[in-house]
C-alpha cells in the first residue's frame, strides 16, 4: 500500500531537518528508506545542498555525532550517517575533517583521545555506544590482566620474527598474546601465493 499524503509530508519534513543538520545523502536515503535521487531533488528544491558549508556547522562535534545516532536494544548505538564505501565503516566529516564515530565515543567516555584503533567488542555490529567502545591501549591492558589471572606468563618484548611487541604486540579476548606484524606479513604472502596461483591458472 502507497505512503498517505500526510505520510509523505511527514517524512519530507524529516529529511529537511535532519539535512539542516548535516546528514548526508547517503544517511538521509538510508534512514528514511528513499532513493538518493529524490533525497538530492528535495535538498536542491530546498536551499540545502549535498555538501553543507563547514563553516557555517552550527553544531559542535560532539552534537553532530550525536545527532547521527540511533539507540538500539541491549544499550548499543547505531550510526545511521556516512560509511566508508567499501568496507561500510562508520565515518563523520566536520569542517572538512574525517572522524572516526567509535573514536569520538571512546573520547566521550574517557575524556581523552584513543590511542590505535576504536571499537567495540560487545557482538553488536559497529556498536559506537561510548560504554562499549575501548581504545588499543584500554584492550591490551584489560587483556594484560586477564592474562595474569589466568596465570599466563608476561608477553615477550619480541616475538619470534624479532617484531617489536611494544609496538606490535596484541591479545585476543581471551589473553592470548599475537604479533600484528606477523599476521600482517602472513596475509601478504597468502594474497601474493593467491595472485601467482589465479596467474598460473589463466595462463
Amino acid at each position: 500500500m502507497p505512503p498517505s499524503r500526510s505520510e509523505l509530508a511527514a517524512k519530507h519534513a524529516r529529511l529537511l531537518e535532519l539535512a539542516a543538520q548535516g546528514w548526508t545523502t547517503q544517511a538521509l536515503a538510508r534512514e528514511l528508506h528513499m532513493d538518493r535521487r529524490d533525497v538530492r531533488r528535495i535538498r536542491n528544491e530546498a536551499g540545502l545542498p549535498t555538501n553543507p558549508v563547514y563553516e557555517n556547522q552550527p553544531l559542535t562535534l560532539e552534537e553532530k555525532w550525536r545527532s547521527l545516532t540511533r539507540p538500539v536494544d541491549g544499550g548499543h548505538l547505531d550510526w545511521v550517517g556516512e560509511r566508508a564505501s567499501r568496507s561500510g565503516t562508520p565515518v563523520l566529516r566536520y569542517r572538512e575533517t574525517s572522524y572516526s564515530p567509535a573514536a569520538i565515543a571512546f573520547r566521550i567516555r574517557t575524556g581523552r583521545d584513543a590511542q590505535g584503533r576504536a571499537f567495540a567488542e560487545c557482538g553488536h555490529r559497529q556498536c559506537i555506544a561510548p560504554e562499549h567502545v575501548d581504545d588499543l591501549t584500554t584492550r591490551l591492558r584489560d587483556r594484560d590482566a586477564l592474562r595474569t589471572i589466568l596465570g599466563k606468563h608476561p608477553a615477550r618484548p619480541a616475538c619470534v620474527h624479532g617484531h617489536d611487541q611494544d609496538v606490535e604486540g596484541r591479545r585476543t579476548p581471551d589473553g592470548r598474546a599475537y604479533c600484528q606484524a606477523c599476521n600482517r606479513e602472513k596475509k601478504l604472502a597468502q594474497a601474493r601465493r593467491a595472485r601467482v596461483a589465479q596467474g598460473s591458472v589463466q595462463s
